[in-house]
C-alpha cells in the first residue's frame, strides 16, 4: 500500500485532469497580438532554438517539460513516458516535488525514472523553498541534475487541509542558492509573480525566476476539491496571470522563465515578447497525455519543434532571445493591468 502523500500525489493528478477545462477556461495569452512585420529578412533554416539560462543549463529548445508529478507507481509511469520524450525530442525536463522521494526511498523510482530514461538529457529536479541545504543537494545528487527548482507555493500550501501555515523563505532561498553547485531556478506554482517579489529575489541572489502565473494548472482549485472542512473557493481566481507577470519582470536583471496557460507554439513565442527567454509546459501536456497517450503528445512535440521555427522566423528572430525587439499591443484587462501598474 502507498503512502498517504503518495495518494495525495495521485490525488493532484486526477483532479488536475479532472479541472483541466475550468482552469483553462480563459487564454489570457489572446491578449498580447504581436505585430506583423511584411519583411522578416531570415529564414527558417537560420534559426538557432538553443537557449543559455546558465552556465551549465543549456537548453535545445526554449521550451521544456515543466514539474508535473512524481511519488506514486501512476506518477512513476507518467513520468517515464515523459522522460522518453523529452530523451526523443531533446526538450528538459524538471520533476515534480522530490520531498516525498527525500522521506520515502519507496518514493524514489518514480523521481529516477527520468534521469534512467534520459540519462544524458537535461534534468531538473524540484524542491520547496523551505528545503535545508542537505536535502536540496540530495535530491540534486538523486537525480543527478543539472538544475534545481525552489517552488512558491504559499497560495497552495494555505488551502491544503494539511499544508504549511508559516512562510519564512527568503534568507533560506540565498543559503541555496550560494550553496548548491548547480544553477537554482526559483518559482511560483501557478500564481504569478509582482515586480516587488522579482526584486527582493534578485537581492537574495536569485538568478533564474520563472514566475508561472494563473492560466494553467490551478493548485488553489485542485486542494479546494480535497479540503472538506473548509471551502476557499475565493481563491480560483487568485494571483497574476502569466502575461501580467512577465509585464511585472519587464526590466529586471534576472533571466526570467515563463510557465502557466501555454497551449501551443505561439503561446510561447508571446512569453518570448514579453521577455522569457524559456517557456515551461506542464498542465497542457500532462493532460494530452492522459487522455491521449504517448503517440498524441510525441505528435505534439514535433509539430510544435516545427512550428516554432517558422513562427521565430516570421517575426525575424534568429534566436529565442531576439523575440524581445519584437513590437506588439496589449488588449483589454491586460492592457488595464499594465496602466494601472505602471508597466506600460
Amino acid at each position: 500500500m502507498e503512502s498517504q502523500q503518495a495518494h495525495r500525489k495521485d490525488e493532484h493528478l486526477s483532479l488536475a485532469t479532472a479541472s483541466y477545462a475550468r482552469a483553462h477556461a480563459q487564454h489570457y495569452f489572446d491578449q498580447v497580438r504581436l505585430i506583423h512585420d511584411a519583411l522578416p529578412e531570415t529564414a527558417v533554416d537560420a534559426v538557432d532554438p538553443t537557449v543559455l539560462l546558465a552556465a551549465g543549463l543549456k537548453l535545445e529548445w526554449p521550451f521544456y517539460l515543466e514539474a508535473m508529478t512524481g511519488g506514486s507507481k501512476q506518477a512513476a509511469k507518467i513520468n517515464r513516458a515523459l522522460a522518453r520524450l523529452a530523451r526523443k525530442h531533446h526538450l528538459a525536463m524538471a520533476t515534480g516535488s522530490l520531498s516525498v522521494a527525500l522521506k520515502e526511498p519507496a518514493a524514489r523510482p518514480s523521481f529516477t525514472v527520468v534521469r534512467e530514461e534520459n540519462p544524458d538529457g537535461i534534468v531538473i529536479a524540484n524542491l520547496g523553498a523551505d528545503a535545508s541545504l542537505d536535502k536540496a543537494q540530495a535530491a540534486v545528487d538523486l537525480l543527478d541534475a543539472d538544475a534545481l527548482e525552489l517552488h512558491l507555493n504559499a497560495a497552495q500550501e494555505l488551502v491544503m487541509p494539511e499544508g504549511d501555515r508559516q512562510f519564512y523563505w527568503l534568507d533560506n532561498i540565498a543559503r541555496l542558492v550560494a550553496g548548491l553547485d548547480v544553477p537554482v531556478i526559483v518559482k511560483e506554482v501557478g500564481f504569478g509573480m509582482s515586480r516587488t517579489t522579482i526584486t527582493r529575489l534578485q537581492e537574495a541572489g536569485v538568478k533564474l525566476i520563472n514566475v508561472s502565473g494563473r492560466g494553467g494548472t490551478n493548485f488553489a482549485m485542485i486542494e479546494n476539491r480535497r479540503n472538506h472542512q473548509l471551502d476557499m473557493a475565493d481563491l480560483d481566481d487568485w494571483g497574476q496571470t502569466t502575461p501580467e507577470a512577465l509585464l511585472e519582470a519587464r526590466g529586471s536583471h534576472a533571466t526570467i522563465i515563463a510557465s502557466g496557460g501555454i497551449t501551443c507554439p505561439l503561446d510561447v513565442i508571446k512569453a518570448g515578447v514579453l521577455g522569457a527567454r524559456a517557456v515551461g509546459v506542464a498542465g497542457y501536456f500532462l493532460n494530452l497525455l492522459i487522455r491521449a497517450g504517448a503517440p498524441a503528445l510525441d505528435q505534439v512535440l514535433t509539430d510544435w519543434q516545427t512550428e516554432l521555427p517558422r513562427l521565430l522566423t516570421l517575426v525575424g528572430a534568429q534566436r529565442f532571445a531576439d523575440l524581445s525587439r519584437v513590437d506588439f499591443v496589449l488588449t483589454g484587462p491586460l492592457y488595464q493591468y499594465a496602466q494601472q501598474r505602471g508597466l506600460l
